[in-house]
């Protein structure tokens, strides 16, 4: 079981504050130039997020993300990452399911097994019915993952700033994006994509992945989508590399030879040569960042399961895996 550290008194404030300011940015962006935002946002922290994100993870959840659910999982999601490299949609669908079947194996108890498999069949038969839809959901879902990792960092907050901390992230995950969708401010939204199409490519092929077909408001989506990963990247970058080192330190000791400057090193040099690719061709480039980003988008199922089943599921899981 993990172990929630007390956040220091000069902390518990800064913490909300903080990610309530950069929501306030992030909010502008999306509203002024979501497209821009979207697109250069993944070139200069899509990469450095991916690697820092999955340090966190393997430090923070060591117990859980190890032995045969680590290498069941890293498997399967390899296969994941070469569909995506192939264009192969049915077979990814399926094998992200596998991914989370491998989770929901581990992770949550006996008596549930039957009933959870059985829910995945069926959201596996939505997902094979209506692929395109499968896959802007998935977009979507991805950047709100961060909430469930705040939620289980604030344990570690008072009761009062608990509270507050919660509130705050409820905002930015479901009242933003409530608001973006509503219409009530269509007002102050604007495309902005100009410069970008000129250099990245049609606003109908930047938006697809995260716009659903035959929407008649595909700008709010892709303002919720540009609001959403903005605040995901804070989370990644910024809020728990500064706020939980024990996590770092953590993945320092399972993983001695990436100590130090060496995760940012290497992420900023992953980043700098797919950074060559975006530039001569986006699309090109954002297809082999989608296959490297499937490690961590796809690894955190199983700790979300983890999570979720905390009660009974992750003794059982850390039984099977020895932890």
């Amino acid at each position: 079981m993990t172990v929630a550290v007390a956040a220091p008194a000069r902390d518990r404030s800064a913490a909300s504050v903080g990610l309530a300011c950069c929501a306030l940015l992030a909010l502008a962006a999306a509203l002024r130039a979501p497209l821009a935002a979207m697109v250069f946002g993944l070139m200069a922290f899509g990469v450095l997020h991916n690697v820092l994100e999955l340090r966190y993870v393997a430090g923070r959840f060591a117990g859980v993300l190890r032995g045969p659910l680590l290498a069941w999982s890293a498997a399967v999601v390899t296969g994941i990452a070469v569909c995506r490299l192939l264009t192969l949609r049915t077979p990814e669908i399926l094998l992200g399911y596998a991914v989370l079947a491998v989770g929901v194996v581990y992770a949550v108890p006996r008596r549930w097994l039957p009933p959870a498999l059985g829910g995945l069949a069926a959201a596996a038969a939505v997902s094979l019915r209506w692929p395109a839809y499968h896959f802007v959901v998935l977009a979507h879902l991805h950047n709100v993952v961060p909430l469930f990792f705040l939620w289980e960092w604030s344990r570690r907050l008072p009761g009062r700033a608990r509270t507050v901390f919660r509130a705050v992230q409820l905002g930015w995950v479901l009242v933003v994006p409530a608001l973006l969708l509503s219409g009530l401010l269509d007002g102050l939204l604007v495309s902005g994509g100009a410069a970008v199409t000129a250099f990245a490519g049609s606003p109908a092929a930047l938006s697809a992945p995260v716009v659903p077909p035959g929407t008649e408001i595909g700008l709010r989506f892709l303002a919720v989508f540009a609001f959403l990963q903005a605040m995901h990247y804070v989370v990644w970058l910024g809020f728990l590399p500064w706020q939980a080192p024990e996590a770092v330190a953590a993945f320092e000791a399972r993983v001695p030879w990436l100590r130090g400057w060496r995760p940012w090193a290497f992420g900023l040099g992953a980043a700098a040569v797919l950074g060559v690719l975006f530039t001569a061709d986006y699309l090109q480039g954002r297809a082999f960042y989608q296959a490297f980003a499937s490690y961590h988008a796809y690894l955190e199922f199983p700790v979300l399961l983890a999570l979720l089943f905390a009660a009974g599921g992750v003794r059982r899981a850390r039984a099977v895996v020895g932890a």
